[in-house]
Formats: C-alpha cells, structure tokens, sequence
C-alpha cells in the first residue's frame, strides 16, 4: 500500500505564512512529479504547484512569488511554504504524487486525504 499523508494546514491571518508537510509511505519504487493541488468552496480543483525529481517548479499564476514547493526525495516528502497568505487562499489542499509501487512497472496517481486553510481576512 501507497500512502500520502498531509499536515500543516491550519488557521492563519491575512498576510501570514502556513507550512504544509506531504510524505509519501509504503511499498515505493520510486516517485516522479509531486504536487499541490487545492478546493475551495464551489470552486473547480485548481493545481497550486507541482515538482519534479529533479527539483523543476510550476506554480498557478495566483500563487507565483508567494508560495514555495520542495521536496526531499530521500524521505518522500514534498512541501509547500505559503507567505503571504490571502483570504481567497483559503481551501482544501490536497498532496498528489506519480508513484511506481514497488509490484508494478508504471506509475499511478496518488492523492493525499486533504488538509484545510483557512484565511481569515
């Protein structure tokens, strides 16, 4: 079993900064692409950012130069640094990763179970 496992979400001021935590566990091959997708209330699921193996970013336009992806690919975590937090920031974040199970030969998608933000103006 594959598993993704998100925390950091939280509360947080207009202007303030949250950190999420995403680490991937169980029976792993390997990991290509891992990312951050996000939605709010009566919104379509939007990508926030994503990453590859080799550390090459993509970002949403609402989030270039306020939010930060990484990753440690030696522990299987991605992580997302969000400064300047607004409140049309506000929504379920969700962890999502292209993972070779250790019993296949191809990739799959895996999702985490979702962390809440929440910006309060």
């Amino acid at each position: 079993q594959v598993r993704l496992v998100e925390s950091g979400g939280g509360l947080v001021q207009a202007g303030g900064s949250l950190r999420l935590s995403c680490a991937a566990s169980g029976s792993i091959s390997s990991i290509n692409a891992m990312g951050w997708y996000r939605q709010a209330p009566g919104k379509q699921h939007e990508l926030v950012a994503d990453i590859t193996t080799g550390g090459s970013t993509n970002y949403a336009d609402s989030v270039k130069g306020r939010f930060t992806i990484s990753r440690d690919n030696a522990n299987n975590t991605v992580y997302l640094q969000m400064n300047s937090l607004k409140p049309e920031d506000t929504a379920v974040y969700y962890c999502n990763a292209d993972i070779i199970p250790s019993y296949s030969v191809r990739a799959y998608q895996y999702w985490g179970q979702g962390t809440q933000v929440t910006v309060s103006s």
